[in-house]
């Protein structure tokens, strides 16, 4: 192994390290991108070393970029970095923030495959679409206060729906804040933002290279293992059911 092998992969490592991108037409990175895939030595030195400290890298664009697999708790994000980052009290203010999440990689994608069409979201489609997605996955629950769970779809529709569409101080679609649909909203997207998956633009939301690198790519690395989670979920739930029926 050179030396000089070793210190570009080092360098390149701190880059994608801090959240940055190796980007082919960008001054600061150029040649560190086109040392990525023209040394072999230096691509595979990079590649060891993201592997060991659980991270993965992507091309999108002539671009590169780097993600924390999942349970990584030195460069990942737990459920509670979360809360403390968006000032959320509770787990099924946490769930509402996932869904919102969700329904926000919807508006662009339908499944890892899909071709990208739309450009930008705003606020009020944002609202709107999850106040039809909880609608759709809570109108066959029904829910019972005394034993829900409060991180439960039921739980999370009761909170979104509990919520007035804007405050006051709302309409300048400025502030984020938990107390109202449209606060919520623009609180997701402050920290999607800070990610670097998002751009905002004059009342609108552009999703970034990075967050279509990670939905072309890192997903359909993991469906195995999301796909695993899932029927474990299930698999859960109907037990759960089958034990009440039973009792």
């Amino acid at each position: 192994m050179e030396e000089k092998s070793l210190d570009t992969a080092l360098e390149i490592y701190s880059v994608l390290a801090q959240g940055k991108s190796l980007k082919s037409d960008e001054a600061e990175t150029a040649e560190l991108y086109q040392a990525y895939y023209s040394d072999a030595e230096v691509y595979d030195i990079t590649a060891r070393l993201l592997a060991k400290l659980g991270l993965k890298a992507y091309e999108y664009k002539d671009a590169v970029f780097v993600t924390a697999g999942a349970g990584n708790k030195v460069f990942g994000l737990t459920n509670e970095d979360i809360k403390k980052r968006l000032t959320l009290k509770t787990n099924r203010e946490l769930y509402l923030v996932y869904f919102i999440m969700y329904q926000a990689l919807l508006m662009f994608y339908t499944d890892s495959a899909s071709v990208q069409v739309r450009e930008y979201v705003r606020l009020d489609e944002m609202m709107k679409a999850v106040t039809e997605g909880l609608a759709a996955v809570s109108k066959e629950a029904a829910p019972d206060v005394e034993r829900m769970e409060e991180t439960s779809f039921e739980a999370v529709h009761i909170l979104w729906e509990s919520l007035p569409q804007m405050l006051q101080e709302d309409r300048t679609r400025n502030r984020a804040s938990r107390g109202s649909q449209m606060g919520y909203v623009k609180l997701v997207f402050n920290f999607l933002e800070e990610e670097g998956l998002f751009k905002f633009v004059t009342d609108r939301y552009y999703p970034t290279d990075r967050l279509h690198a990670i939905a072309e790519s890192y997903f359909e690395d993991g469906k195995s293992a999301i796909e695993k989670a899932l029927n474990e979920i299930t698999a859960s739930v109907i037990d759960s059911k089958k034990g009440e029926e039973d009792a």
